[in-house]
């Protein structure tokens, strides 16, 4: 059981209830970034073809309680399009890396999303009155003759139908070399970073024109290069504070107070390698790919390939929890390599409390850890075995020997179905689960 903070005790295995899968069918649909806002009421997917799609929560009914978990689309615009840089010959994707989103100030919403290179500051409105009765233009817009305005008119607002616009307030632009991997939204909601493979932009949302690099890596000949930046996360609370995580596996983090360019960290956390399981994937299997703070600010929460590692900030030297995600597929890293699976980048992430942390796996799998009671639990989001409001059944897998009746088999797992991006809502326990083109919502069942 988990405690989910709120009084009641929630059975992690067995209550995950299957809301909705939101189906697609062809390439551009693949999702490739999943983020719930700060309240848990909206939730957006960016995905290969540069649309976002926003969905809303529905509000609780006394006829229908149990669709209060039921998120329906809200809004969907095309954030990026297909662009090509001429002076480097390049094609720029217009896949969207990842969103982010702003605290709401009024009515309005605001989301930040990326591609490899442009970032973009969306306002997400509603609009259900239209002006009526101009003086100098006419009902369909047309600019009237002033010879045949013999009467001034007051001009009123009339209800419509309920409309929500998408529009762009900020393009953020032309400060990135290499591939933008994440964003980050600094806690004094002035500034945000843009990061790629080698440097930090430090940007303020209102000013488009100029950034502040933070941290350049690059060295001065390239082929000295021996690590990438993969991500990076500003402290919840702290807006000085911000972390950076490598391709070799270590993590640093940085104070803006101590000098504009960050190249030196105030603190480097890594787990020294076990000699005896060195091997030629090692370097590869340490690749972090993504790093997240815990809500509380405490903690840090690391994905490379195998494993999930919480760290606690005070504690350099090892982590504080190690969680092994797959371990099974240790013997099958030659064939992993080789169909460049070993390469997929899982993120990770915490719910409300930081008690339970989610990442995902393939064959459509996505682990959940109990901190508190050390439990674990692999589930299924598939079409096959997700009824809308069925348990889903914990699943295991079969390294050797004799298989179960309700195991499978390491052999069988699909390497084309993965998970690499979930959301988990703020403050309930309410999932979101991208598997490659589809979109499943899990919520608790409350005992």
């Amino acid at each position: 059981n988990v405690h989910a903070g709120n009084g009641h005790t929630i059975a992690l295995v067995l209550s995950l209830v299957y809301i909705k899968a939101l189906l697609c069918s062809v390439a551009a649909d693949i999702i490739s970034t999943v983020e719930f806002n700060s309240t848990g009421e909206l939730l957006a997917t960016g995905d290969k073809g540069g649309r976002v799609v926003v969905f809303q929560r529905e509000q609780e009914s006394k006829n229908q309680p149990h669709r209060r978990g039921e998120y329906n689309v809200y809004s969907t615009f095309q954030s990026h399009e297909p662009e090509f840089d001429y002076l480097k010959s390049l094609e720029i994707e217009e896949k969207i890396n990842k969103i982010r989103w702003l605290p709401q100030q009024n009515a309005a919403y605001f989301l930040l999303s990326t591609n490899d290179k442009t970032v973009k500051l969306w306002k997400i409105s509603e609009r259900d009155k239209r002006p009526e009765g101009y003086n100098l233009k006419d009902e369909d817009g047309r600019i009237r003759d002033p010879t045949t305005i013999t009467a001034l008119r007051v001009p009123v607002l009339r209800p419509m139908d309920l409309m929500v616009e998408a529009t762009p307030r900020r393009v953020f632009c032309n400060a990135h070399t290499y591939h933008i991997n994440s964003i980050s939204v600094n806690s004094d909601y002035e500034t945000f970073m843009s990061t790629d493979d080698l440097r930090i932009n430090l940007w303020n949302l209102e000013i488009t024109n100029r950034s502040f690099n933070i941290v350049d890596i690059k060295p001065v000949n390239m082929e000295e290069l021996t690590e990438v930046i993969t991500a990076a996360e500003f402290h919840p609370h702290q807006c000085n504070t911000f972390v950076y995580s490598s391709s070799k596996g270590s993590i640093r983090l940085c104070d803006m107070r101590a000098s504009a360019l960050c190249d030196n960290h105030s603190k480097f956390f890594e787990e020294p390698e076990d000699p005896s399981n060195r091997s030629f994937f090692s370097e590869i299997i340490s690749s972090i790919s993504d790093v997240k703070f815990s809500h509380s600010g405490r903690y840090l929460m690391t994905r490379d390939y195998l494993t999930v590692k919480v760290w606690d900030l005070n504690m350099e030297s090892k982590p504080l929890e190690t969680y092994q995600v797959h371990d099974y597929l240790r013997s099958k890293l030659c064939s992993l390599y080789e169909n460049d699976c070993i390469f997929d980048k899982f993120e990770c992430v915490w719910n409300g409390s930081d008690s339970v942390i989610m990442t995902g796996s393939y064959n459509n799998f996505f682990r959940m850890f109990d901190r508190n009671t050390k439990r674990d639990v692999t589930l299924e989001a598939s079409r096959e075995n997700s009824k809308p409001r069925a348990i889903l059944k914990p699943r295991k897998v079969c390294v050797g020997g004799k298989r179960r009746k309700d195991e499978i088999s390491v052999d069988s797992l699909d390497f084309s179905k993965k998970i690499l991006h979930t959301a988990w809502h703020p403050s309930e326990n309410i999932i979101a689960v991208a598997a490659t083109n589809n979109l499943y919502i899990f919520q608790d069942k409350v005992n």
